[in-house]
């Protein structure tokens, strides 16, 4: 049997979508997800969703589609994962579900997360929400942090009965969701309203609320019959170099907080601004160093150039990502490794200084290990340069809470279950592993809501 190409996703034209921070990907038509999910071979043992961290029926929702039934299929994919809309648009498919599917051999895998994506807008277009109440049980639980594990977590809690009280840090909810991913790869609106539904469910959110200054861990305690950390891992890596501090020299968390969620793509309307030169250059080549580049391009910069110490296959950015930045004239230049910041006598950089780096033996990661060519040096003038190394967990928490047992690197410890030194107090998402997907970290939440259940159930 013939099995019918993929069908396309439309998406603004790259000369046009650099000029603005709207979505990048235009969505399905109800006709485009019906032809799309058709093309499923409804397999009797779905390996699409042993790739799936929340293990979202994939096969039934897909079938769903095919049939028309999209409120079923939104009402089926809700079940399992609280933002759909939002996964569908940032999860690494390719990765996971899709790169699971039967159909990926012959590179025509069901396009799995924009059927998802097309399934929970259209339900967002009509206002659909399962608004049932779930029967209380009388027990609570605080969270500590808002983004993709807390949310998870929350939410399959509530749905049992539990009161759920979620402590933010910023003015907005929404974690990495919120601050870290640009509108043209996650629109705003999606969030908001995809975060509107916890509190629809009765999940109460108080922000700007830092546990250990304005609440106190020991009052929690007393409070709440159990306790969920997932503070996340908002604190950058740094390339330990000289010239690093000159002005203009930004750590991506500090660019992208200061576009996404205080909204510098908008001034003077906003009132946040940010210095973005003609030239600028991103070290790393993961996700956040991709959205980095991607918004200095739209902010006005005239070369955008990634340095990175591999070659392009060995990057940890989706292949979706490292396509459009590539369709938007940003260069990604392979096997260099900073080793200074140059500047000038105002405090202000003026360019790098890179090396040409060479593959020896492999990394932990099980990828080639990159060292330094001694002696391979050149220059390269900038006006600006994003810092995209990664990240370590929240130390403003942990330094309000020394009780807790951490790793060196910062991660807090944990037993199986989730459960830290302390009883009764839960770690998950990044603040356990130290930095990963959105989903990774939704498939967390989902773990230890298991867990405090058990926990106070036995």
């Amino acid at each position: 049997m013939a099995i019918p190409e993929r069908v396309p996703m439309r998406e603004q034209d790259p000369k046009v979508r650099i000029t603005n921070f709207l979505s990048v990907p235009l969505g399905y038509s109800a006709d485009e997800a019906v032809r799309e999910a058709k093309r499923c071979l409804q397999c009797k043992v779905p390996l699409c969703e042993t790739g799936c961290p929340v293990r979202m029926d994939i096969k039934d929702i897909i079938h769903l589609i095919a049939d028309e039934k999209f409120e079923e299929a939104f009402f089926l994919s809700k079940k399992d994962n609280a933002v759909p809309a939002m996964t569908g648009r940032v999860c690494p498919q390719e990765e996971q579900c899709e790169g699971k599917c039967i159909l990926e051999k012959k590179d025509r895998a069901i396009n799995i997360g924009k059927l998802f994506a097309f399934v929970a807008d259209w339900a967002r277009e009509i206002d659909l929400v399962n608004e049932s109440k779930p029967e209380e049980n009388g027990k609570k639980i605080a969270i500590v942090g808002s983004g993709p594990a807390s949310i998870t977590c929350a939410v399959d809690l509530r749905k049992l009965g539990y009161q759920v009280t979620i402590f933010e840090a910023l003015h907005m909810a929404g974690g990495v969701l919120q601050y870290g991913i640009p509108p043209f790869r996650l629109p705003r609106d999606v969030v908001d309203y995809e975060l509107s539904y916890l509190e629809k469910i009765g999940v109460n959110i108080q922000l700007n609320q830092i546990v250990g200054q304005n609440v106190e861990f020991e009052e929690l305690k007393k409070e709440y019959d159990a306790i969920y950390i997932a503070t996340g891992a908002g604190a950058p890596r740094f390339l330990n170099c000289e010239g690093e501090k000159l002005k203009g020299v930004y750590s991506a968390n500090e660019f992208l907080i200061r576009v996404n969620l205080m909204k510098a793509y908008q001034f003077p309307n906003w009132d946040t601004p940010i210095v973005c030169g003609d030239k600028v250059g991103v070290i790393g080549c993961g996700n956040v160093a991709l959205d980095a580049a991607r918004c200095a391009k739209r902010l006005g910069a005239d070369s955008v150039r990634i340095f990175y110490r591999r070659t392009k296959e060995f990057a940890p950015a989706r292949e979706e990502e490292l396509k459009h930045a590539e369709e938007e004239n940003i260069s990604c230049e392979k096997m260099l490794s900073p080793t200074r910041v140059l500047g000038n006598d105002d405090g202000w950089i003026t360019g790098i200084e890179l090396v040409t780096t060479k593959f020896v033996g492999e990394d932990k990661s099980g990828r080639p290990k990159p060292i330094n060519v001694e002696g391979l040096k050149f220059e390269v003038k900038l006006d600006t340069l994003i810092i995209a190394l990664g990240t370590t967990p929240n130390r403003l928490f942990l330094s309000n809470v020394p009780e807790l047992d951490t790793y060196s690197w910062g991660g807090i410890k944990a037993d199986e279950n989730f459960m830290t030194n302390i009883p009764g107090v839960f770690v998950g998402g990044d603040a356990l592993s130290g930095g990963s997907t959105v989903i990774a970290a939704m498939g967390d939440g989902r773990d230890a809501a298991e867990a405090i259940i058990k926990y106070l159930n036995k």
